[in-house]
């Protein structure tokens, strides 16, 4: 059984509350129980972990080491400056995708551009909650070798 990493970053504890046009309606428990169901019927033991503070997404990214096969993660605005988390992704050995709710292509100027996008495998953005599944299917191929 493969097991993946889900992170969460700023404000997406805020979910289904902020900008629901851009982020959409449901919370992020609402959102990690569609992809916890998903798990379970594709043999994916999933953990998920949120936080608005860089340094406890940095340590979970350090935690992962040795005990997850992939990482699928999801900055926030993070994205955008956080060379820490940066780098914590591109010291492990880890397969990782970043994942965003909206489509950060079509925003402000200021979030077209990703400073983690260069340390991971792929990036999806724009699908919403689905963006997890197309990101937990990818990391299946990569793990088996595509």
């Amino acid at each position: 059984m493969k097991k993946i990493f889900i992170i969460n970053g700023a404000n997406l504890n805020l979910t289904g509350i902020r900008s629901k046009i851009i982020y959409g309606l449901e919370n992020l428990d609402s959102i990690n129980d569609y992809i916890n169901d998903y798990c379970k019927k594709n043999d994916i033991n999933v953990e998920f972990f949120q936080s608005n503070i860089e340094g406890e997404i940095i340590n979970k990214i350090h935690s992962s080491i040795d005990n997850q096969d992939g990482i699928i993660i999801n900055p926030g605005a993070y994205s955008h400056y956080s060379y820490g988390i940066r780098d914590a992704i591109e010291s492990i050995i880890i397969p990782t995708i970043e994942v965003h709710l909206s489509n950060i292509y079509a925003r402000e100027e200021f979030r077209k551009k990703s400073v983690i996008s260069s340390v991971c495998v792929g990036v999806i953005s724009g699908f919403g909650k689905e963006g997890y599944i197309l990101a937990l299917d990818a990391i299946k191929n990569i793990l088996r070798g595509y």
